[in-house]
């Protein structure tokens, strides 16, 4: 199941998450391990007329996002995972 963060516009979400909630742009990672265990990994996916902000919250997520067969533009974020998890209404399963 897909986790994503909600935002009041439809395009620019990675700009206004990182104005609004704190987040960075990065390139895109190699691998899922390159992203700390503290940092929330976010890819926010262009759809032509809008953008989906996708929490990447294990490594199976990440591949999904990152698989070179998807071929829309992307632009990768991280921020604090905590903060990421309830931006997305991401829930642990202990």
């Amino acid at each position: 199941m897909g986790y994503y963060i909600q935002a009041r516009c439809t395009i620019g979400k990675a700009d206004m998450i990182c104005e609004e909630h704190g987040a960075v742009k990065i390139p895109q990672p190699k691998s899922f391990k390159d992203i700390p265990e503290s940092s929330g990994l976010i890819c926010v996916v262009s759809n032509g007329p809008f953008e989906a902000a996708g929490f990447c919250y294990n490594e199976r997520e990440f591949e999904e996002f990152a698989s070179p067969k998807d071929t829309r533009p992307k632009t990768w974020i991280t921020m604090d995972r905590s903060k990421a998890e309830k931006l997305s209404g991401f829930e642990r399963k202990i």
